[in-house]
């Protein structure tokens, strides 16, 4: 069983290849990846940082300074 990657913005060419010794292990590893992707944990950021504000009534990033615009932008991405 194997899968591959490809399509990077900066290496249209570079591919992964991975083998594994089931289907499960595929979909295992498949999932890991999903998971570690950038737009996973932006929008695991946006759910958390909801949740902490309706709990709290404090945006936990104004700490760290982050800008109105930066909050928008940060909300509207797909």
């Amino acid at each position: 069983f194997s899968f591959s990657l490809a399509g990077f913005i900066e290496e249209p060419e570079r591919k992964y290849c991975f083998e594994c010794d089931s289907e499960e292990q595929c979909q295992e590893w498949i999932e890991a990846l999903k998971r570690a992707s950038y737009e996973f944990m932006r929008r695991s950021l946006i759910f958390y940082r909801n949740e902490i504000q309706k709990m709290t009534g404090k945006d936990p990033l104004e700490q760290y300074g982050i800008s109105e615009e930066a909050r928008f932008q940060l909300g509207t991405h797909k």
